[in-house]
């Protein structure tokens, strides 16, 4: 398979072995409900850093991955903060950020995304897939990374999000209106997707013109382009009439024996006279519960950006800083919720901006009552009050202050249509006295008519008010009149204010701790609680996550492998780690070596054990006589890079 070259891939390659592990620390003041890293996280810290601090407790247990990275534009001002041993790359941290005059700025997103993708595709369960947006800065070179990094055999789609409502006319060539949707699977094999439900439009092609008890049925062409041996014969219509063969080119799609059998069973469609080329009925009763994703998604079902950025306002509305530029529309991760995860899915955004995601999951939940989970990742310094504080509000519901808009006339207007000025103009001033307003000047030189002076209003008509208009109700509190991109729009605008209903939850807000560095055990001066150092030393030594021990559990004990349980003697106490009271005794081994020998009487696998302990009382030998390994503090922790 051809692999993607760029510089510093050397050095990147295994970039995220070096990347120290660091626990996450949990800020319950920030959060909703109490602290549980079991739960939904918000997570405040270097995302590649927070990726290997998810390991211990997620590794192979995320269902979904939805990442919506850089586009590197060039003009995002994004920034390369991996420290990497390798001289070029540090020189790489004093040239941020990287812009559109960057010669290396392609080999920078290279660099950054793959130790992520490397670490995340570790997080993935096998039955996992990860959805992408890009654009065409950089989906091509994506492409190449993810057939490197996940199996090109376990690439599932390219879909095309049409994003622009409108076409930018300003455009120096062609009106950009789309972004790209990478869809890889962590083994395809073992991947599957869910129908989408059927719309009402789909729903009403079903009919059922014969009253068949059956119900609505659909008609299907008998006739298709594929070859087939059998497909080749005359039919004779209800009312007599010979049709000698399927059009030219074409072959019936069912054998003449088959034919008669349907024809029997009342799914041959004749036309309502019989005497129509025969098509085949089927049935809304007899189809899948619903339909194949298509890898186009227009804006009308999946949102557009403009979208994207009023929601963010609404719910965003009276908070501190500047808002986030490009958000995603909710609806277009509640199409990939939709498609690709399941009621009780766990669900990961490592560049979680302004928490669509989040939003997106407990809007699903809020709909099916499901008990999907969620994990955001943000590096930036806006991730308490703009990605947890759309969570909160989400959650706890907001009130909503803004301009409600509803389109009254909506035309695009070509050279033959602006001729006809005077024509748009009275259909404006129509609707404006339908809505209770008179037209004004500034529609009018929307248009390019030129300004004519004010009308002298019969008496008892209000100035600024038309004839016909009095006495209206007005639902609006303006009606504006635009010519946006060569489309004419008359829309009313109504403030108002209200109250949006939270939609439950919790989540745990945290940041990430110190690096678990040998040095500072050593010295006392940084040691990590017992469940962090725990979590990770699991991890390593087993690969897999750490599990809820059971209630009957002695203490030191951390969790079951599939081939051994595992030990820590351990308090983030130096004295204590000095004192012989730390030790692995043979007292110690005893109990544990009992504990199991019970827990194997009642049913459960007999298991050896691994403890992690500073230091040990007993020989190996005695050690293997009661089925133990040991593993000495601190050095254990660098025992598999």
């Amino acid at each position: 398979m051809p692999e993607i070259v760029f510089k510093g891939k050397e050095y990147v390659y295994n970039h995220h072995l070096t990347v120290p592990y660091r626990p996450l620390v949990e800020h319950a003041d920030k959060g909703i409900g109490p602290a549980d890293l079991a739960g939904n996280l918000v997570i405040h810290g270097d995302n590649l850093h927070a990726l290997k601090s998810l390991l211990p407790r997620y590794a192979g247990k995320v269902d979904m991955i939805f990442i919506d990275p850089p586009y590197n534009t060039g003009n995002e001002g994004w920034c390369y903060s991996d420290s990497v041993n390798s001289p070029i790359m540090k020189e790489w941290l004093s040239s941020n950020p990287v812009d559109a005059d960057d010669m290396l700025r392609h080999d920078k997103w290279l660099c950054m995304m793959w130790p992520r993708l490397v670490l995340l595709r570790e997080l993935l369960s096998e039955r996992g897939s990860i959805w992408i947006t890009l654009d065409d800065n950089e989906v091509h070179r994506a492409r190449m990374v993810l057939d490197e990094i996940f199996g090109e055999e376990n690439f599932v789609a390219t879909c095309i999000w049409h994003k622009m409502d409108s076409p930018k006319n300003t455009a120096e060539f062609f009106s950009e209106d789309h972004d790209y949707l990478l869809v890889y699977a962590k083994k395809k094999s073992e991947w599957g997707l869910n129908l989408l439900p059927r719309s009402e439009e789909m729903l009403a092609r079903y009919r059922n013109p014969d009253n068949d008890p059956r119900g609505p049925w659909l008609l299907s062409d008998l006739a298709a382009r594929n070859e087939y041996s059998q497909g080749i014969y005359p039919i004779t219509t209800a009312s007599g009439r010979v049709i000698a063969g399927p059009p030219a080119g074409s072959y019936w799609r069912v054998s003449r024996e088959k034919f008669d059998q349907l024809d029997r069973d009342g799914r041959i469609w004749w036309g309502e006279n019989g005497d129509n080329r025969p098509g085949i009925k089927r049935f809304l009763s007899e189809v899948k519960e619903g339909v194949v994703p298509q890898t186009l998604w227009s804006w009308h079902d999946v949102g557009s950006t403009r979208n994207a950025k009023q929601s963010l306002s609404q719910v965003m509305a009276g908070a501190e800083g500047d808002l986030f530029i490009t958000p995603k529309p909710s609806e277009l991760i509640e199409r990939i919720l939709e498609i690709g995860a399941a009621s009780d899915a766990l669900i990961l955004d490592s560049f979680a901006g302004s928490g669509t995601t989040a939003h997106a999951v407990l809007k699903a939940n809020a709909k099916d009552n499901g008990s999907r989970k969620f994990i955001l990742v943000e590096g930036e310094d806006y991730a308490d009050r703009l990605t947890a504080e759309r969570v909160r509000r989400a959650i706890r519901g907001y009130a909503w202050v803004g301009t409600q808009r509803e389109t009254l006339l909506e035309e695009k207007l070509t050279f033959t249509q602006f001729k006809k000025a005077d024509t748009w103009l009275q259909k404006i001033e129509a609707i404006k006295v339908r809505e209770g307003f008179g037209a004004d000047v500034p529609a009018q030189m929307a248009l390019g008519a030129p300004e004519p002076s004010p009308p002298t209003p019969p008496l008892g008509t209000s100035v600024g008010r038309l004839p016909g208009s009095e006495g209206r109700k007005k639902r609006f509190d303006k009606i504006t009149v635009k010519i946006d991109d060569g489309v004419l729009r008359v829309e009313g605008e109504k403030r108002i204010s209200e109250r949006v209903e939270g939609l439950g939850g919790e989540f745990t807000y945290c940041t990430l701790g110190e690096p678990i560095e040998l040095e500072k055990l050593l010295s006392g001066e940084h040691l990590p609680a017992f469940d962090a150092l725990g979590a990770w030393l699991f991890h390593t030594a087993t690969g897999g996550t750490l599990p809820v021990p059971p209630k009957d559990a002695p203490a030191w004990y951390l969790g079951e492998a599939k081939d051994r349980h595992v030990w820590l003697i351990y308090r983030p106490d130096l004295a204590f780690l000095k004192s012989p009271e730390a030790a692995l005794t043979l007292s110690r081994a005893r109990e544990f070596a009992q504990w199991s020998a019970a827990r194997a009487a009642a049913g459960f696998d007999a298991k050896g054990h691994l403890v992690f302990a500073p230091a040990k009382y007993l020989s190996n030998r005695q050690l293997l006589e009661h089925g133990v390994d040991y593993a000495p503090l601190p050095f254990a922790l660098y025992r598999e890079g």
